[in-house]
């Protein structure tokens, strides 16, 4: 029990997160020293962002032809859309699958699969709301193709609202490890996956994820794409 506490308490925080941690806590100092009330108020919001930060391990299922979540979040939607045209791949619809991340949700993205990184491309864009649909069209965008022997899997991070910055860890070349950590958006954001042709989702709209752990599809699945209740 004192374990299973301790490791709850204790999240390790991404090493991208230090520079805004030190500069909240500064930040807290310095309202401290006009009033207490102000300082208890940058205390807490220097708590929030280490806990924003928080970058846990995963327990990622190993399986050959596994697809995994690519973020914490809700999965907002599950449809047919062309993957992003700078990727270099046949503009015909595949099956995306969006989660929406909210400020509190692990923020440190995962990748979906084992392969081959074909492709990294990042381009500017606009803030919208992440949770819109025009967002990954119009929002500041990283895609990333791994290439596999079944097909590419694409993963693409997008900016929202309030996330105004993406970082990206990885380079076209590299091997791509499913669950590994690539990226990081703040404060806010999506992160769609495109599965290969004729693969279907095995999540629906609604349901939580966990990155690194959630297994979305299954490259040697038949089934059907799958539908929830609420219960």
């Amino acid at each position: 029990m004192i374990e299973t506490i301790r490791k709850a308490i204790l999240v390790p925080v991404n090493p991208a997160g230090r520079p805004f941690i030190g500069g909240f806590a500064l930040a807290a100092l310095l309202l401290w020293m006009i009033s207490g009330f102000l300082g208890i108020l940058g205390l807490i919001a220097t708590l929030w962002c280490v806990y924003f930060f928080r970058d846990p391990d995963r327990y990622t299922p190993v399986r050959s032809g596994l697809i995994v979540s690519g973020a914490d979040g809700i999965v907002s939607a599950v449809e047919p859309a062309a993957p992003p045209a700078e990727l270099g791949l046949p503009d015909r619809p595949l099956t995306r699958i969006s989660v929406f991340l909210n400020v509190f949700d692990v923020h440190v993205n995962r990748l979906p699969i084992d392969g081959t990184i074909g492709a990294v491309r990042y381009r500017p864009g606009k803030f919208l709301n992440a949770a819109l649909d025009k967002a990954s069209e119009d929002n500041e965008r990283n895609a990333v193709r791994i290439d596999t022997p079944d097909g590419a899997v694409v993963v693409v991070q997008i900016a929202g609202l309030i996330a105004r910055r993406i970082k990206c860890w990885i380079r076209e070349g590299e091997a791509a490890k499913a669950g590994a950590r690539f990226g990081l958006i703040r404060f806010g954001s999506r992160v769609d996956v495109y599965l290969p042709e004729g693969v279907a989702a095995l999540v629906a709209p609604g349901q939580r994820c966990i990155a690194g752990e959630t297994v979305i599809a299954d490259l040697r699945a038949q089934e059907p794409a799958r539908l929830v209740e609420v219960r």
